[in-house]
């Protein structure tokens, strides 16, 4: 059965939204919202028409709005975490929209979505590791001291029931409880750091080698250039020697067929 004119503007616009959504958009872009909403007007519309396309391609243009509706949806959410948790629950089309389409346009706008936001996730833990680690290193030396403080007032509450030596002996144990904590959570700030200073040299390394590599690649593709040019015109000097000596034996052979005729006649 035939498209019908709805259908065909149902597909041509989700066609444009499919590449508006491939593309980087600004914050302030209104026009992909837009276009999901009259999408979603139109889909509710073809449902509704008596000569409405198969329930299965009804069921895909459904699936291609919604998977756009819930990207619009994960794009609002403040933090990078909240966005990746969001895109993987995102269900793409199954087939493409156009004929011109190899893979599904959702399904590749799904796939650089998911690698954006764990760029992001990425950069955010590099940047943020070391200030996390260090507030919780913060967060647990006031609960020691709330402990700490704590015990005291207990051991004051009860100086009627203990004696002073006991008393003198439980500061002192927790005392030592807490400068071990302190230390520890040291021994974790500089594990963490030095992590950290090694993975950058890692990238910095990585990186180095990856521009070597590519200044080593342009300079053999320069001599394999230079190579083929010397080639091509050997190649074409060899060519225009070899049709010179043609020509000589040529003519060397019409002038001896010559000679020869002149000088042996015919015989009677």
């Amino acid at each position: 059965m035939a498209a019908t004119r709805l259908e065909l503007n149902l597909m041509r616009l989700l066609s444009r939204c499919e590449a508006l959504a491939a593309e980087r958009r600004d914050p302030e872009e209104w026009r992909l919202e837009k276009y999901v909403a009259a999408l979603e007007d139109m889909l509710r519309e073809l449902k509704k028409q008596s000569s409405r396309p198969a329930p299965e391609l009804l069921n895909e243009y459904s699936r291609k709005v919604d998977f756009l509706k819930g990207l619009l949806e994960a794009e609002k959410l403040s933090s990078s975490t909240e966005k990746a948790l969001a895109n993987q629950f995102l269900a793409p089309g199954r087939t493409p929209t156009t004929t011109k389409e190899r893979t599904p346009a959702t399904k590749t706008v799904h796939l650089q979505t998911k690698a954006r936001c764990t760029g992001k996730m990425r950069s955010e833990l590099l940047g943020t590791v070391c200030f996390g680690a260090a507030a919780s290193l913060l967060l647990l030396y006031g609960l020691s001291l709330v402990a700490f403080s704590c015990l005291m007032q207990l051991g004051l509450a009860a100086d009627e029931k203990q004696s002073a030596v006991e008393l003198d002996a439980v500061l002192q144990h927790h005392q030592d409880m807490q400068e071990k904590l302190a230390e520890e959570m040291l021994s974790l700030a500089r594990s963490l750091k030095n992590n950290t200073l090694a993975a950058q040299n890692v990238i910095k390394q990585d990186n180095q080698t990856l521009s070597h590599s590519l200044r080593m690649a342009d300079q053999n593709f320069e001599k394999l250039k230079d190579e083929s040019d010397r080639l091509e015109q050997h190649a074409k000097k060899s060519v225009n020697w070899l049709l010179w000596i043609m020509l000589i034996v040529v003519c060397f052979i019409f002038i001896s067929m010559i000679l020869f005729i002149r000088i042996f006649p015919k015989l009677k």
